[in-house]
């Protein structure tokens, strides 16, 4: 059986792959076999797909958007009424002179404007550039020249903040009115019958997204209407949504794991999208909503998973049947306490702003602890060696290009030399490095940037940094290396200590003991430190800080009487180094 029949339309062949996909949910092998990737010319999934959902008998009444709010309050819309409201928000857009490839900066938070603004861009085939609301004017100037944006969406608390934004946009203010923008509550009066002025070709652009950058400038990645709404059918199965589900998933508008779980895949399921807004996280209060709204799939990055096993899991008297963890590897301890608690194992997933998901434990497989699945249907994954350039069982994460996905980014949008960079060689290059088993299992490894060597061995921080956070006063963990004159490098722990520990030496002590006891000499933590771990506004660990401050601190050939003075402002810095321990060679 295969998913599609060649030269089917549009939407028979994006119907026939995500039905076949939905049919073989919990059967890998089947799935990997016989699934293919719709062929697309013409594709405008808000107008075939989400208007389809909002017409048919089954699903239109269904709730598609359910958003519950600090204080309890909550509102709820139909696949109907978003189907018919996204139509007066095109025709209100297209009445202040949005056309077909016009670009939308849309700065909005969780919110039901946001889904009917992003459902109304597809149908009048404009681009959109999500922005999260934490952007600095810095941040927006980068994405409305670089963007090239003509209009900007946003929320009237953030409106001062294009104050000294220079450009010819048209400005839009979401809530109260605001002075010299345009109000979105005038869209209430736009008919709720829509009529595209055209066809929507499937390689059209709809998405320009600004990655986070953890090492260098954000880059702009570019996707269709082909490559994120039907790609992200990867990412509706390796959840595991099926229609009628209530989905649950912690992300921040603006990034792109807000449209995988957020917008397509629950939608391509014809799942629930469920929102919980708060405006500081209480891991008591989340799981008091995961509770009472009957969530049966849950997503959350490691950062939430793990405050999670912190609180009472067991408060939720039917927990989620289906939940993954996304952003960043997921470190064994966490998923093991989850599993005693909830009897559910949290299933990873491997994927970038670039990509649909990858790599996956998919529904009803055998999860391996430590691994992070096998390819996804429509996902061809070569290991590739970082030396020789050639098909590994260890190294950098690579999709063949021979079989391109349909998920895969069409490039850098204007940057020819990462573009160059990225496609070398016939293959797209991740950047990650991982091993596969003899049973195709892929365990991440780490960026390829972020692999150092101490004592002429290959270090992976993920691997330190998931032995670290099974202590009960470590929170979080980053590893990174720290010049030695001996061994060149030595592994350097930055820890955020759970509430209830001192940053003192007794609690050193007890870290620096426990590492020792699970890891293999070479690997052992040689020097740790108490602090806040540097982010990007996404939320991910900024490794290549941490890696510049430790060669200010320790440059070679530098004392260890002498390190502290280097670093900062001159102000000492506290570091725990295991030879200051004499209890750990007892």
């Amino acid at each position: 059986m295969t998913s599609q029949a060649p030269g089917a339309g549009g939407l028979a062949a994006f119907r026939a792959a995500r039905d076949f996909l939905l049919a073989h949910r919990e059967d890998y092998d089947s799935a990997y076999a016989g699934f293919h990737w719709p062929e697309l010319t013409e594709f405008n999934w808000a107008l075939e797909w989400f208007d389809h959902l909002g017409a048919d008998p089954d699903s239109s009444g269904r709730t598609a958007l359910w958003i519950v709010e600090q204080d309890g309050s909550e509102r709820r819309q139909t696949f109907a009424q978003l189907s018919a409201r996204s139509n007066q928000v095109a025709n209100w857009l297209r009445g202040r002179g949005v056309t077909r490839g016009d670009r939308i900066v849309l700065m909005l938070g969780n919110q039901v404007e946001l889904w009917e603004t992003l459902l109304a861009a597809i149908k009048l085939g404009a681009v959109v550039i999500p922005a999260t609301t934490l952007l600095a004017p810095a941040d927006l100037r980068d994405r409305i020249t670089r963007g090239q944006a003509r209009y900007v969406v946003v929320g009237a608390a953030d409106t001062d903040k294009f104050a000294d934004v220079p450009g010819e946009y048209d400005r839009i203010a979401v809530g109260a009115p605001v002075a010299g923008w345009a109000s979105y509550t005038d869209a209430a009066q736009a008919p709720a019958a829509f009529v595209p002025d055209g066809v929507t070709r499937a390689s059209d652009p709809l998405l320009l997204y600004f990655t986070s950058g953890t090492t260098a400038a954000p880059k702009l990645v570019e996707h269709t209407h082909a490559s994120y709404p039907a790609g992200h059918l990867s990412t509706m199965y390796w959840i595991g949504l099926t229609p009628g589900d209530v989905h649950l998933n912690i992300s921040s508008p603006g990034w792109a794991k807000h449209a995988w779980s957020n917008v397509f895949a629950p939608w391509n399921a014809g799942a629930t999208v469920l929102i919980y807004n708060y405006s500081r996280f209480d891991a008591a209060a989340l799981l008091a909503q995961i509770d009472r709204c009957g969530v049966d799939s849950f997503c959350a990055p490691p950062t939430v998973w793990r405050m999670l096993i912190q609180a009472d899991l067991t408060v939720v008297r039917n927990p989620p049947c289906k939940i993954v963890g996304a952003g960043e590897p997921l470190n064994p301890e966490v998923i093991e306490q989850v599993e005693k608690a909830w009897g559910v194992r949290i299933r990873d997933g491997f994927g970038q702003t670039e990509t649909t998901v990858q790599i996956a434990n998919s529904p009803g497989q055998l999860v391996k602890p430590g691994s992070m699945g096998r390819p996804v249907p429509g996902y061809h994954v070569t290991l590739v060696d970082v030396t020789t350039g050639k098909p590994a069982q260890e190294g950098e994460i690579c999709l063949d290009l021979v079989q391109r996905p349909l998920g895969l980014m069409v490039g850098y949008r204007d940057d020819a030399v990462r573009n160059a960079e990225a496609m070398a060689g016939g293959y797209y290059h991740t950047g990650d490095v991982a091993s596969r088993d003899a049973d195709g299992y892929i365990t991440y490894i780490g960026r390829a940037d972020d692999v150092f060597k101490a004592s002429d061995y290959r270090i992976s921080p993920f691997e330190l940094e998931s032995v670290l956070i099974e202590h009960p006063a470590v929170a979080e963990a980053a590893v990174v290396p720290s010049p030695d004159a001996i061994r060149l490098a030595v592994p350097k722990a930055y820890v955020v200590l759970t509430d209830g520990h001192a940053p003192d030496r007794d609690t050193a002590l007890s870290i620096l003991r426990h590492a020792r006891q699970q890891l293999a000499p070479y690997k052992r933590i040689r020097r740790l430190e108490f602090a806040e771990l540097p982010k990007t506004i996404s939320g991910k660990i900024r490794r290549v800080e941490l890696r510049r401050r430790e060669e200010e601190l320790h440059p070679l050939g530098a004392t260890a009487a002498t390190a502290a003075a280097v670093a900062g402002s001159g102000a000492a810095v506290r570091e725990y180094r295991d030879e200051e321990f004499p209890e750990l060679r007892e």
